[in-house]
């Protein structure tokens, strides 16, 4: 039984389990949008049984990020590991750099931007572990955004709770 405040247990076994999953830093990204960027996905909504989703997002040299949005659903957090990247807080953007950590709960309007000209990285954690997946493959691939209408575009973003605000 789990002390006060703790979740309920899930193991029950007297034994602790064998499951614990390492990641090499050398293994390639899942998910390449361009020279220099894309994603690694370290631990998937599915991985963890929807407990989070933890992902590395490798930015190149060219300026890039989403515009301002929110989630209804899920938290995401954004930790810089190295170079700058521009943090959206929903009124200001902040030049983050190594160890900066932004944390926005579900509404919360945000957004990233690399535009320092070098490379960057950083983590996203998302909780719960929604399947994030499908979203960011679908971004970096424009010949399925050039498929979609915009309607299609607006309920594939709503069905991966992504509602885009104008202002940043």
């Amino acid at each position: 039984m789990s002390g006060f405040g703790y979740p309920p247990d899930v193991h029950a076994g007297e034994d602790g389990a064998v499951s614990a999953v390492l990641r090499r830093a050398e293994q390639p990204r899942e998910l390449e949008y361009g020279p220099g960027t894309g994603a690694a996905y370290l631990a998937t909504g599915a991985d963890t049984r929807g407990a989070f989703g933890l992902y590395r997002w490798d930015m190149g040299g060219p300026p890039a990020g989403p515009s301002p949005h929110f989630h209804r659903g899920i938290t995401e957090s954004f930790f810089v590991l190295s170079g700058t990247v521009r943090l959206y807080d929903g009124t200001r953007w902040a030049e983050g750099t190594a160890g900066d950590f932004l944390f926005v709960p579900e509404g919360g309007v945000h957004a990233f931007r690399n535009e320092s000209g070098e490379p960057a990285s950083m983590l996203l954690l998302f909780t719960p572990g929604a399947p994030r997946e499908e979203y960011f493959e679908a971004l970096g691939d424009a010949g399925r955004r050039r498929e979609m209408s915009e309607q299609d575009w607006l309920e594939f973003c709503v069905r991966h709770d992504t509602f885009w605000v104008d202002g940043g």
